[in-house]
């Protein structure tokens, strides 16, 4: 009994010592929200006046510089009844002056709106009276006051289509063409697929991956040779690279943020598809409009039976994802409208207005979503084939992709 008191008053002793020893912690003083603003800004102000500073004082250097820095991007050339009219751009870093204008190696005059000074990311448009000879070329040189020389070439005089409701209504029927009647007939297919088993689904499915891969690398190509021809200054191809990039994360995080462990249903992993075949489509509706803008018409037309070939594919891709569902053709007309409808906008703009930076931006984009569709069905054949038992990587799967690149590759020869 006495070894209980005494346990008992040393617990309590304990627990007096402990408390004892605690003290009550004091809330510290928040700081208001002023002085906690003025933090995040004094940096920057300083940031600014030094950079001011530099720009004002300059660094002390005083050496010239050996050549000037002068750098003019010819846009976009337009031939009409009166001429040409080019659109330039500044993409220097200082003002540029152009004195003169030459035409196949004749100096000829030419009017500026709004003048012939074009200051840093400035416009101008330059009009040139020129008879110009149908389905010849020709070379327009720009000459600074500072004697350095800028070249556009006209590698096939036509006249450039203006927009009007019948030639709009044209390309529109050209976009359905080659997107949206394609993509339909290859959704067609899905009652056929729909009478698979499991491991004929799962080769589907890889078919699918081998069609996106193939997609998704042919678009970074196109993107990069677009990027090379846009203005140094814009840096083309890193913006393919980092579009491609912040296109995949963004698609991620979505796909995290809306689903339940990350699980995506075959429907909206129909619908992704659909998407990023779009962007892709995209780029071939550019392709067709630029080439009956520049008058190569033989070219537009082999352009839409190739690619009306080639996109045949993709409706077996798209509805691969649910053959296990049972859409309605609600779902068929969405998805193949979301699938082919972008290939009538390129064609509008490829046709009509065409920039080589905005479309880099868009094929990145687009080989970022292709990607991470690629992802998403990837994930979706590993949790099917663990809940049959049966291997992920199989010879069919193995079969399905490369079936699906090879197909890829084969019509592709076409529209090369």
């Amino acid at each position: 009994m006495d070894g209980i008191l005494r346990g008992e008053s040393l617990r309590n002793g304990g627990e007096a010592t402990v408390n004892a020893e605690v003290e009550p912690v004091q809330a510290k003083p928040k700081k208001s929200k002023t002085v906690i603003w003025l933090w995040g800004i004094i940096p920057l102000v300083l940031l600014v006046g030094i950079i001011a500073l530099l720009s004002n004082l300059g660094t002390g250097i005083k050496d010239k510089a050996v050549a000037p820095i002068e750098a003019l991007d010819i846009q976009r050339i337009i031939l009409t009844d009166e001429g040409f009219t080019l659109k330039v751009l500044n993409t220097g870093p200082e003002a540029v002056t152009i004195a003169q204008v030459v035409v196949n190696d004749a100096f000829w005059n030419a009017d500026f709106h709004p003048g012939p000074t074009v200051g840093r990311f400035g416009e101008t448009e330059i009009r040139i009276p020129y008879g110009w000879v149908e389905a010849d070329p020709y070379s327009i040189v720009l000459i600074t006051t500072n004697g350095l020389l800028f070249t556009g070439e006209v590698p096939l005089a036509v006249m450039t289509p203006e927009l009007d409701p019948n030639r709009f209504l044209q390309y529109g029927l050209i976009g359905i063409y080659v997107g949206v009647v394609p993509v339909g007939l290859g959704l067609l297919w899905f009652p056929f697929m729909r009478r698979f088993s499991d491991r004929g689904i799962q080769a589907v499915l890889a078919l699918t991956v081998g069609l996106l891969l193939f997609l998704a690398i042919d678009t970074f190509q196109e993107g990069f040779e677009l990027g090379a021809a846009s203005p140094g200054i814009f840096q083309g191809t890193s913006l393919v690279w980092l579009a491609a990039l912040l296109s995949f994360l963004f698609l991620l995080a979505v796909d995290q943020s809306n689903s339940k462990n990350g699980a995506v249903s075959g429907r909206a992993a129909a619908y992704k598809i659909a998407g990023g075949i779009g962007l892709h489509n995209l780029g071939e509706g550019l392709a067709i409009g630029a080439a009956f803008a520049a008058g190569n018409a033989a070219l537009g037309t082999f352009l839409i039976i190739g690619f009306t070939l080639h996109n045949i594919t993709e409706g077996v891709g798209i509805a691969a994802p649910m053959l296990k569902e049972r859409p309605g053709w609600r779902t068929f007309l969405a998805l193949a409208v979301l699938a082919g409808g972008p290939a009538i906008l390129g064609t509008w703009t490829g046709g009509f207005l065409f920039n080589p930076t905005l479309s880099a931006l868009f094929f990145g984009i687009g080989a970022g979503a292709i990607l991470q569709v690629v992802y998403v069905i990837s994930k979706m054949m590993l949790r099917e084939a663990g809940k049959s038992g049966s291997p992920a990587v199989s010879w069919s799967n193995f079969t399905g992709l490369a079936l699906g690149v090879a197909i890829m590759y084969a019509t592709a020869i076409l529209v090369n």
